[in-house]
């Protein structure tokens, strides 16, 4: 969307919206104007109808009230209220026509009327059922009252109606005490009810002109109040209703009011006419204020629209003006932007990637405008400046984290090569004690792995491992380098080897990737696991499967895990899966070594690590003779080997491979255990020791070769040697192979059982 059209969206949707909100709020004002123009229309038709029934039903419950307590002349009181409360309702009916009000439930409870009136002359049932109901007609009207005349919608009107609402509910608790003391009649006495009632209602009027009548009257309407209750009848009023609480006295039947109660009903009927009167002048008021109201709510809408209409008018000028001022300016500057940013910043980066300097008259310069455009072109020279800045700074920093990485990596991997040796050293020594010895040979595994992290770092810090092999490598002794590197490589078991070599300039790399796999799959799997390894050639090269029967894994796990194989990530999320580098190696590896990596399901449920070798790293071997590994093998300890055939090295047989294949060769130490191989490639045999005199019934079976010490290290840290002597070719039968063989695994479990035992 081009910026002309946003700048135009831009004022049309505030006008829009102002205008919709306009209409909204005008529409709004109107109708709550017509509201209340149609309340005080319903309450000037219907009001004065509806109190004059209110105060009907009040003088006719008292009357029914002392016509069942048979009071002299109640029965012509009582048809004379009657006939003014039929009155009234027939004026309530006419005028109450609205469906939509709430006159419909008053309508509906005068129906009910000579129903209870019939009751009262019978005096069937009782006082009270007869008299609650022309209380609950009276608060039917009440209710009619604060439904439709209160204008709750509006705060001003809705605090003027309350004392309304409440002083005729204050009036009718007043007329529930007129008719309680009549139902007293002649003899004065009242039922406990009949006493509770009158209790309940003095409270509830006192309360009502304490707390909502007398703090919202205005104060010409407090005026006249303060001298209603000033008056003589209200002072007596008062001093009844304190009497009856005070001044009664209980009796079997019921209550026995004082003596004073004589003067209640001429004082009500002075007090009860200025109540009315007040009644009348505070609806009035608030009619005459919602009248008000509503007009004022139309001349707002007047003003409203007309206002809003020249605004909206002015803003539409304005951004027509703004919109063609800022379009021309912008093209400008977009002008210069487009050729600074499509030449100029490309061409600079490109010469910061190859590691060129960067002619600072090449790049856009600041100003120093103080109009917006040129503050924005400033920012644009200073944005441009930081990236070459911060791209010349990243340069600078992955190039000096690379050399520290590997310069740190070097020299660690130095003094792990000297803890090795000094390792086999003590292997030497004291290969006599087999106890010893196993605790030896677990240091210097796991000083194994401990080079291996050094080489990890190396590795991602973009440096390459080292490779100290000259000659070609069988795939299965490459293999067996491999599992050496593992910790665990008890539990790695070795199938389907091809007779394969591969290059020598890649042999590290290759063992080092296989490794990191091995590791992975043993630490994430059953302790009591196996976990296979197996090569083939392939179409492609050679396949080598590594397969665990670990956890199940999902498949956007492994997903996840093959886009870190796949493609090398950031040192930003290196950092963030610093515990877990391993697939960050084999990543790099691979991509080093032009391989592929894939990580699958396992048919028991494990991982498959799947590692395809490109053809052009392998080679076919040579006549089939075998040689030494370049690096170290781990190999418990072992018994001796037999003298009679000490000068002879004894060939090892892979688990898996048939009995006639030839047997590889196992290096051992001077006491004749069987001996880890070395980092560095095999340059000449150890020298047999003397072998030692064999029991007579024994057969004669050849001893192993020993282990050369300190042939994995770099040759600047290596000590002068004295010549080797080459062990001359094993011409051992495939039998005694087997039986040295089996004394070898009959050895390592004994110490294996020894170390159990010796475990707390």
């Amino acid at each position: 969307m081009r910026l002309r059209t946003l700048l135009i969206w831009l004022a049309v949707v505030p006008t829009v919206a102002m205008g919709t909100q306009v209409a909204v709020t005008a529409e709004r004002l109107l109708e709550q104007s017509a509201r209340l123009r149609a309340d005080v229309e319903a309450a000037e038709r219907v009001g004065a109808p509806l109190y004059t029934l209110l105060v009907d039903m009040q003088e006719e419950r008292t009357a029914t009230a002392a016509q069942w307590a048979g009071t002299d002349g109640a029965e012509a009181e009582l048809r004379i209220r009657r006939a003014a409360t039929d009155t009234a309702a027939a004026e309530f009916r006419r005028l109450a026509d609205d469906p939509s009000r709430s006159f419909t439930e008053v309508t509906r409870q005068l129906d009910r009327l000579p129903a209870y009136r019939q009751r009262a002359d019978t005096r069937s049932g009782g006082a009270d059922s007869t008299l609650a109901y022309y209380s609950d007609v009276i608060g039917k009207v009440i209710q009619v009252y604060q439904q439709e005349f209160s204008h709750a919608e509006d705060a001003e009107l809705a605090q003027a109606s309350r004392p309304v609402v409440s002083m005729l509910q204050a009036t009718e608790m007043v007329a529930r005490e007129d008719t309680v003391l009549a139902l007293a009649g002649p003899s004065g006495e009242l039922s406990f009810v009949g006493y509770d009632q009158f209790v309940s209602s003095l409270g509830a009027q006192r309360y009502l002109h304490e707390a909502l009548i007398v703090p919202h009257l205005t104060e010409r309407d407090e005026r006249f109040y303060e001298r209603v209750v000033g008056s003589e009848d209200w002072q007596a009023k008062t001093r009844i209703e304190n009497a009856v609480l005070s001044g009664h006295k209980d009796t079997v039947a019921g209550i026995k009011v004082p003596a004073e109660v004589g003067g209640w009903k001429s004082a009500h009927a002075n007090f009860s006419v200025q109540m009315t009167t007040l009644n009348i002048d505070l609806a009035r008021s608030v009619l005459a204020r919602g009248e008000a109201k509503a007009a004022e709510l139309q001349a707002e809408v007047a003003w409203l629209i007309a206002g809003s209409g020249g605004g909206l008018l002015a803003v539409v000028v304005v951004v027509v003006f703004t919109t063609r001022s800022v379009l021309r300016r912008l093209r400008e500057l977009h002008e210069r932007t487009v050729t600074v940013a499509e030449e100029t910043l490309p061409d600079v980066v490109a010469r910061l990637e190859r590691g060129q300097t960067v002619d600072p008259q090449a790049l856009p310069s600041v100003t120093g405008d103080r109009d917006e455009v040129g503050r924005i072109s400033d920012a644009f020279a200073r944005a441009v400046s930081v990236s070459v800045d911060g791209h010349r700074r990243l340069a600078a920093e992955r190039h000096g984290f690379g050399l520290f990485a590997s310069g740190i990596a070097s020299r660690t991997g130095n003094l792990v090569s000297r803890q090795l040796s000094l390792t086999e050293d003590l292997q030497d020594t004291f290969g006599h004690d087999e106890a010893l010895l196993a605790q030896l040979m677990r240091s210097d595994q796991l000083t194994v792995g401990m080079r291996r992290q050094i080489e990890n770092l190396l590795i991602l810090a973009g440096g390459e491992v080292p490779d100290p092999h000259t000659e070609p490598m069988r795939v299965a002794d490459l293999l067996r380098e491999a599992a050496a590197e593992v910790e665990d490589f008890r539990r790695i078991e070795r199938q389907a080897l091809d007779e394969t070599s591969v290059e020598p300039s890649v042999i590290s790399q290759i063992s080092h990737l296989l490794a990191e796999l091995l590791d992975n799959a043993t630490r994430f799997s059953p302790p009591k696991s196996k976990v296979v390894i197996r090569a083939e050639l392939v179409a492609d090269g050679l396949t080598v499967e590594i397969e665990d029967r670990g956890p199940r894994v999902s498949p956007e796990r492994y997903e996840e895990m093959n886009g870190r194989l796949h493609q090398a990530p950031p040192y930003s999320v290196l950092a963030q899966n610093a515990h877990r580098l391993g697939l960050f190696v084999v990543g790099h590896l691979a991509d080093q070594l032009g391989a592929t990596v894939t990580l699958r399901r396992s048919v028991y449920g494990g991982t498959c690590a799947v590692v395809v070798l490109p053809a052009e790293l392998l080679l076919p071997t040579e006549g089939e003779t075998p040689r030494e590994p370049a690096r170290r093998e781990p190999a418990l300890p072992a018994p001796a080997a037999e003298p009679a055939a000490a000068a002879k090295p004894e060939r090892e047989r892979e688990p898996d491979t048939e009995p006639d294949t030839e047997p590889e060769p196992v290096a051992h130490t001077s006491a004749g255990l069987p001996s880890r191989r070395t980092k560095a490639p095999r340059r000449a045999a150890a020298a047999v020791p003397a072998a030692r005199p064999a029991p007579a019934a024994a057969p004669t079976r050849p001893a192993l070769p020993e282990r050369v010490p300190q042939t994995h290290i770099a040759d600047q840290l290596r000590a002068p040697r004295v010549p080797e002597t080459r062990v001359p070719q094993d011409t051992a039968t495939p039998e005694e192979v087997a039986d040295a063989w089996a004394d070898y695994e009959q050895g390592t479990q004994t110490v294996e059982e020894e170390l159990r035992r010796d475990q707390p």
